[in-house]
């Protein structure tokens, strides 16, 4: 198998298309070509085929996503176009030029009745907008393309973007309390272990396969925003309160959890502690 792979990342103005510019460079067997929405709109197909017959794809990473959960429930038609209609053109485009589609999912596929951590092979049965957007992106993925990954990942933190983490040291140096939701259990992803486990293990992927990822151990929302500020040394006091009481728009899974031992047993991997990621991240952004 050849080395020298050229590498189209969408969404590279994201959360997750900022890791893996940031990584490329420790790559350089790699040849980067980072897209952001600006310059590749995923949802034009006749613009995504100039690009790969200008550039001989073999792998396009697509980091672009909707991700604002409660909007998509007026932006419906919005969020569909981009998470589902856009990953069908993305898809179709791979097939005709036998690229590698690598694609991002998520935790709220799923409806959170679950009592033990989600298989990849679990029913489907998104509670929102969002989560039905990303479901039928999924399978639009997997009837159009025929070399494709499918990496669920839940709770995405960085540097990079709009994020929990991000929110919770801006607030919590606004105000001297915080209510956050107590009754969701699931597991942070920092999106610097996602890309750098991609990029690690880019040559041995299968030609399909769905996958789970995030950071090991498991929290609720207050929990995670209690370490954030531990962490951060912000005088922030949180107060728990509960999903019904807190009144999102979108309705939310109470526990998703994914179980990533497909991931541990086909990649090379070491999956670090969430905490131990989010002392990491916060590190990065000149927190000590």
């Amino acid at each position: 198998m050849k080395s020298n792979f050229n590498i189209l990342v969408t969404g590279a103005d994201g959360q997750l298309g900022q890791e893996f510019r940031q990584l490329a460079e420790a790559f350089p067997d790699y040849h980067f070509l980072f897209f952001s929405r600006k310059n590749l709109d995923i949802t034009q197909k006749e613009r995504i085929e100039s690009v790969f017959k200008e550039n001989q794809i073999d792998f396009l990473i697509n980091c672009a996503a909707y991700t604002a959960v409660d909007k998509a429930e007026d932006e419906e038609e919005k969020c569909f176009q981009i998470n589902a209609e856009a990953v069908y053109l993305l898809a179709q485009v791979c097939e005709a030029n036998g690229a590698h589609l690598i694609h991002f999912s998520t935790d709220y596929v799923f409806d959170g009745l679950s009592n033990r951590p989600y298989q990849e092979d679990d029913e489907h049965n998104p509670l929102q907008v969002y989560g039905k957007s990303k479901s039928l992106g999924e399978r639009l993925l997997q009837e159009n393309c025929s070399k494709w990954t499918l990496l669920r990942i839940s709770w995405v933190f960085s540097s990079f973007g709009q994020n929990f983490v991000k929110t919770m040291l801006r607030l919590g140096n606004e105000r001297g309390s915080l209510s956050i939701v107590s009754d969701q259990k699931g597991s942070p992803t920092y999106a610097a272990d996602v890309a750098k486990n991609i990029l690690d293990n880019l040559k041995n992927l299968p030609s399909q396969g769905v996958f789970h990822f995030s950071n090991e151990g498991e929290t609720t929302w207050a929990e995670f925003a209690e370490k954030i500020f531990q962490f951060s040394r912000t005088p922030c006091v949180i107060k728990s309160i509960s999903t019904k009481d807190y009144g999102a728009k979108a309705q939310r899974p109470l526990y998703s959890l994914l179980s990533k031992q497909r991931f541990k047993e086909h990649l090379k991997t070491d999956i670090e502690n969430w905490d131990d990621a989010l002392l990491r991240c916060l590190k990065k952004m000149g927190y000590s």
